[in-house]
């Protein structure tokens, strides 16, 4: 079998140290907040070169929240893409505003920035880019227009933490600081997961930091002083700062392991099926490995029978979930569409040996004979 993911392999290597991590939170006896989390922000803040970090519950709170530190509420649109998980539209919904959606380029499956000003209206207040699958969506035109119009940048980071974006031969920008605030996932299967939800907000703006932490907790200033009306409980548990300590210092290692073996799936899937394009200005870091072909369901089923694991992100876009097909009717984000019958995303995760990973390409060949 060659597994999708393998979070098993992840533990044995760390186990020492995460049962320590796990044994000192239970000793000290602080389960929410407190310094294993403020530790953490800090050193977040110096990996991904922002300022201000607010861990939060989950990423979708850390969307929501975001939207809502920017002033972003009821009767607002926010511009963003349909192909996507879908709680990039829910933290648009969760804080009151309305999704507008943007087709898709076709080759890196991010907003298509060449569309962007067509959408925008009195009501738009802000953009929402997905870096997806790992790759920075292209940032300098976003905020080009956003600033000409007056609009948010958001970024939506879940996929995309140690990604980078470069320009004109400049010095690289992590994901997380190119927006004016972005919402990163910690779930398990990131790049960085944590042991259960999680997440946080980066941001270069201290006010926007100080109302995302607010908002966070209740409204609270103080404890029991509160200043600000429907806020959240979203807060970042010790135990899983604790454990997201141990695993960072790991991450570039683990970023760099991915991009080997896309190598190797670039190298040897190369005229078989249409395999991920890294735009000039990004270094992907290849959260998943997504190839493209019209025989997605066929060659995922010929991949099941082989013991290779495989994944569909994502198989619809979100105009045509039943959730949300008052936002834009069938045919009208073409991309996207054709993006959703097509993607297959292959094992993807730095435990996956060169001879895996050979076998993968292996699987993908004997189907294209």
């Amino acid at each position: 079998m060659v597994p999708i993911i393998d979070l098993q392999s992840e533990y044995r290597l760390l186990k020492s140290e995460i049962d320590a991590a796990l044994g000192r939170v239970l000793e000290a006896g602080v389960f929410v907040g407190g310094p294993e989390v403020s530790t953490l922000e800090r050193e977040l803040s110096d990996y991904l070169g922002v300022p201000h970090v607010v861990g939060v519950g989950s990423g979708t709170d850390a969307l929501f929240i975001a939207l809502r530190a920017l002033g972003i509420g009821p009767g607002d649109e926010v511009i963003t893409t349909p192909f996507t998980f879908i709680a990039t539209l829910e933290a648009i919904q969760i804080a009151g505003a309305k999704p507008v959606l943007v087709d898709i380029d076709p080759t890196t499956f991010n907003l298509n920035p060449k569309l962007l000003e067509a959408a925008i209206t009195e009501r738009s207040r802000a953009i929402l880019p997905v870096h997806l699958y790992g790759q920075v969506a292209p940032m300098g035109e976003i905020r080009a227009i956003a600033e000409r119009h007056g609009l948010k940048v958001l970024e939506d980071a879940a996929q995309a933490i140690g990604a980078r974006y470069c320009a004109d031969g400049s010095q690289s920008t992590m994901a997380g600081a190119l927006g004016h605030a972005a919402g990163f996932s910690l779930y398990p299967t990131k790049n960085l997961g944590a042991y259960g939800d999680a997440g946080f907000i980066t941001t270069a703006d201290p006010t926007v930091a100080e109302e995302a932490r607010l908002l966070a907790s209740h409204g609270q200033q103080a404890r029991y002083h509160h200043v600000r009306p429907a806020g959240y409980t979203s807060r970042l548990d010790a135990l899983q700062a604790a454990i997201l300590r141990v695993k960072l210092p790991h991450l570039e290692g683990w970023n760099r392991r991915r991009r080997q073996i896309a190598r190797i799936y670039d190298q040897g899937l190369k005229g078989l099926v249409q395999t991920p394009i890294q735009a000039p200005y990004a270094l992907h870091i290849y959260h998943q490995y997504t190839i493209r072909t019209p025989e997605r369901d066929r060659l995922q089923a010929f991949l099941k029978e082989r013991g290779v694991g495989s994944s569909i992100h994502y198989p619809l876009p979100a105009h045509l979930q039943p959730a949300y097909r008052d936002l834009a009717p069938e045919g009208s984000l073409p991309h996207a569409e054709q993006a959703a019958r097509e993607v297959l995303s292959l094992p993807m995760h730095p435990f996956l040996s060169d001879l895996q990973a050979e076998q993968v390409v292996e699987a993908v060949r004997a189907y294209s004979k």
